[in-house]
């Protein structure tokens, strides 16, 4: 405490504070990001699954349209057959009709007339046959045009329905990323409204602290309220101020409704002075154990374990970068951030 009366006796420094609110508002900006990446996260796992199948249903419609163009040109093929048979039915009829006619003219007077009818009716005979197979050929080939005809009429039957199907697909896509983005808009405005009462709740508890302070959506315990210089061991003094904590979390956890996920960063930090001990090898070690000890007192004190999350960050995200006493004090902290889960 003298040390607390000297401090507050000398020239007060803005400096500090400016880069305190710099960062704050910096720290906010990074929040928001990190909200608005999870949302995109969560978007994209809803969106890829319904381009899966989207992308199923273009192969398949695809795959109708060129079985559906192979059909059409088998049909263009039966059809030139087709026209082809007939031309060759009426050269053959007409051929058989001369014949006839032949026939008919020639009397039975002569052997030379007898051959020539036989040699006639002969060539009749086998123009029939032709004539025969003529028709038979297309009367299949006419089966087979109904037969492709169908077939071309259930190919665009699906091909039409695919296409409404992926229409559909793609309104459904757009409906659920509107309405995914409107429920995370909601639930960030939902857990801002309970960090803002969660927070409020502290100041009214731990009011005229001056090693206890909410800064942005942070709030901040100074090292030496609850520990001593190289150690993560809570010191008797710190614990009465984590008991009010751990109130303060209980009490938010039967308010929040389950379907909002949170947790309860608690970060540690320590200032750029290295420490070597075979307990804590670095300023990381240390910042990490402290967090966890931090985390552990408040599962003893009741707290859900899944609602905190412990960290430690070193030196790494100093408050103050100056070489001072001050500076030091200040960037030794323990930090509460009520975040998403």
């Amino acid at each position: 405490m003298p040390s607390s009366r000297l401090r507050r006796g000398q020239v007060t420094n803005y400096w500090p504070g400016f880069v305190d609110a710099l960062s704050s508002l910096l720290l906010v900006i990074i929040f928001l990001l990190s909200l608005f990446m999870l949302a995109q996260f969560f978007l994209g796992q809803q969106i890829k699954g319904k381009d899966t199948a989207l992308t199923r249903l273009n192969s398949q419609i695809a795959e109708l349209t060129n079985m559906l163009q192979l059909e059409r040109s088998n049909s263009s093929d039966l059809q030139n057959q087709l026209t082809a048979l007939q031309a060759t039915l009426v050269s053959t009829t007409a051929d058989k009709d001369k014949l006839t006619a032949q026939l008919a003219s020639i009397g039975t007077g002569s052997s030379d007339k007898d051959a020539q009818i036989s040699s006639l009716t002969s060539e009749l005979d086998n123009q029939k046959q032709l004539s025969d197979q003529a028709d038979a050929q297309v009367a299949l080939l006419n089966q087979q045009l109904a037969a492709l005809r169908t077939q071309i009429g259930a190919l665009e039957a699906a091909l039409d329905a695919s296409e409404s199907k992926d229409k559909q697909s793609q309104t459904a896509i757009a409906d659920l990323g509107r309405r995914l983005n409107v429920a995370l808009a909601q639930r960030v405005q939902d857990l801002s409204r309970y960090r803002s009462d969660f927070f409020g709740r502290l100041r009214q508890i731990l009011e005229g602290r001056s090693d206890i302070q909410v800064v942005g959506d942070r709030f901040v315990f100074q090292s030496e309220v609850l520990f001593d210089a190289g150690s993560a061991d809570l010191t008797a003094a710190g614990k009465p101020a984590l008991d009010k904590l751990a109130d303060a979390i209980k009490e938010l956890e039967t308010e929040i409704p389950p379907d909002i996920n949170w947790v309860l960063r608690v970060d540690g930090h320590t200032d750029k002075r290295p420490i070597s001990t075979p307990e804590f090898p670095s300023n990381w070690e240390l910042s990490a154990a402290r967090a966890i000890s931090v985390a552990k007192y408040l599962i003893a004190d009741g707290v859900d374990p899944k609602k905190l999350v412990p960290a430690g960050f070193g030196d790494n995200r100093p408050l103050d970068t100056a070489d001072t006493p001050q500076a030091y004090a200040k960037n030794r902290r323990i930090e509460f951030r009520l975040t998403d889960g």
